[in-house]
């Protein structure tokens, strides 16, 4: 049989301890940011644009139905409360741009399940960063909701 030991102090100890923290906390903050298999925010292009939208399975004309210059309102109203807590379900906050002019992009959808009325997706666009969005079903008793399809 054959023994080995040596002898390691506690501030080795206390040192491999942290490095080894500190890879598993870099490896989990990778992990974290590639795979999620969210679309990428990147919005400075059209491109980009249609890109992030068919990420949730959407397909959509690629030129925007219209596209605006907004201003997120500084003050603070039921209807932009319950908007942004839409926002605020899919991973925005439009009050961290309140009072600053993002553009509004909108395009039509072209495979919304069981559409009767054309069906829209908006992005607002700030500094080339989606910031917020919402799918709005323009008929009758259309809904709004997040970015991601609904389940037929």
């Amino acid at each position: 049989m054959f023994v080995l030991t040596a002898k390691v102090s506690k501030t080795k100890i206390a040192a491999i301890a942290t490095i080894i923290i500190a890879v598993i906390v870099a490896v989990a903050v990778l992990i974290a940011s590639r795979g999620n298999g969210a679309p990428s925010r990147e919005a400075d292009t059209n491109e980009k644009r249609v890109a992030f939208l068919t990420g949730f399975g959407w397909e959509v004309n690629t030129q925007p139905v219209q596209t605006q210059a907004v201003t997120v309102p500084k003050k603070q109203s039921e209807v932009l409360s319950r908007y942004n807590e839409l926002q605020k379900s899919q991973g925005y906050d439009l009050s961290k741009y309140a009072g600053e002019t993002a553009t509004r992009y909108v395009y039509e959808i072209l495979n919304y399940p069981d559409a009767t009325e054309p069906v829209y997706a908006t992005l607002l666009v700030c500094d080339g960063k989606i910031i917020g969005g919402d799918v709005t079903n323009s008929a009758p008793e259309g809904k709004m909701h997040g970015f991601a399809k609904p389940q037929s």
